[in-house]
């Protein structure tokens, strides 16, 4: 065996939180990618973590990882460094995130690693490593988190609407600066690299989510129970908006159907949803079985940024889906071959009504939406991309 087939090169990878279990999509990001990196690295995770971690979720990670290192944000350190954004023009999500004395022990870290390349997922953790210049860097930015609160203020609360605009401002600005920190950049879709105001943006990678191999072969062992499901974080604020719309006009448009809402967290404002005719399961163990429950995905998505993995989840197991433009235009489906687009009240009952009532309609977008998936959305083939690019 030869020496390069004996030492892999050393990637440290760094996250906002630690990435399990994955009931968030940048969570679901960076298990999947350290599952694909690791067959050519040896990984070296350097994770924030804002709660207590369970052993079996470390234990899950730690396959595909040399080495843990986990730093755990108190509720004084996360209110210390979203103040102290008040002296500086960096976003509060960054302060947020950021600790000066965690900043040291990351600095002797990467002194006693030494690693060939960093990998930093999302601008929040960025001033961990912005500085270190002992090896090439890559930046995902994931989503344009900028546009995502830019989305936010028109449905915010008055009282907000000045945060969330000073917000915007300084994601915008930090998302230019930042770059020039890194040598390669990533994102998920090119919708969202369009709104990286830099001059360079052109050169940020496409690097999209996939789809785990479970979600093409899950064998159905339950009836289906409901006729519409959506799934996700539900204290993601463009989650709880779906849901809201959702509850508050679809719904009642169609009282004989019975909804079902399922994923972690549900926050305070879906309670007032639940009736006989939509069900608020929370966090399920396997949402495969959450898909599997009903027969239609419906994702009234009109605020937020990046590819929808519930989507493409959804559409691996042959559920047909109904969505927005604006979440399918980072996906790219086509409708009424893969996906149906409704943009209004009226659109998304038409669209429920259709499928339940043309068989062939809803065959037909099932088989292809599975195909869709499976022909563009691959974690190994997106990762490889990802590789090739950290190799340049």
């Amino acid at each position: 065996m030869n020496s390069s087939a004996k030492h892999k090169k050393k990637l440290v990878v760094l996250t906002s939180r630690f990435p399990f279990p994955l009931e968030k999509g940048d969570k679901l990001r960076a298990f999947y990618q350290i599952i694909e990196l690791s067959k050519v690295y040896d990984i070296h995770l350097i994770a924030l973590s804002e709660i207590e971690l369970k052993e079996e979720w470390k234990g899950e990670v730690k396959k595909y990882c040399k080495s843990l290192h986990i730093f755990r944000l108190n509720k004084f350190q996360k209110l210390l460094g979203t103040a102290l954004q008040l002296l500086t023009n960096k976003p509060f999500q960054v302060g947020y995130f950021t600790n000066y004395g965690i900043k040291r022990q990351v600095n002797q870290l990467l002194k006693e690693i030494v690693p060939d390349h960093i990998y930093c997922q999302l601008v929040r953790p960025a001033e961990y490593v912005k500085n270190y210049h002992a090896c090439p860097k890559t930046i995902d930015y994931m989503d344009a988190l900028s546009k995502g609160i830019h989305r936010r203020i028109a449905l915010a609360p008055w009282y907000k609407r000045p945060f969330f605009k000073a917000e915007y401002q300084r994601l915008r600005n930090y998302e230019h600066k930042i770059f020039d920190y890194f040598e390669h950049h990533t994102i998920i879709t090119a919708q969202d690299r369009e709104m990286i105001f830099h001059k360079d943006r052109n050169k940020i990678a496409i690097i999209p989510n996939g789809v785990s191999p479970a979600f093409f072969n899950y064998e159905q062992e339950q009836e289906v129970r409901k006729d519409l499901v959506f799934t996700g974080n539900l204290s993601y604020p463009p989650n709880i908006e779906a849901c809201l719309y959702l509850g508050q006009n679809i719904m009642p448009a169609l009282p004989e159907l019975q909804l079902q809402i399922s994923g972690a967290n549900p926050a305070n404002e879906l309670k007032g949803l639940k009736n006989k005719n939509i069900e608020i399961t929370g966090w399920v163990d396997d949402i495969r079985s959450a898909y599997a429950s009903a027969k239609i995905f419906v994702a009234p998505m009109f605020i937020g940024t990046g590819l929808q993995n519930k989507l493409l989840e959804a559409m691996a197991m042959g559920l047909p889906c109904i969505t927005t433009t604006l979440a399918n235009n980072a996906l790219g489906a086509t409708d009424k071959e893969s996906i149906l687009i409704a943009n209004t009240k009226e659109e998304f009952v038409e669209a429920i009504q259709n499928l339940l009532e043309n068989k062939e309609l809803y065959t037909h977008i099932q088989r292809n939406a599975k195909a869709f998936v499976n022909d563009n959305f691959n974690w190994h083939s997106s990762s490889m991309r990802l590789i090739d690019l950290m190799n340049t």
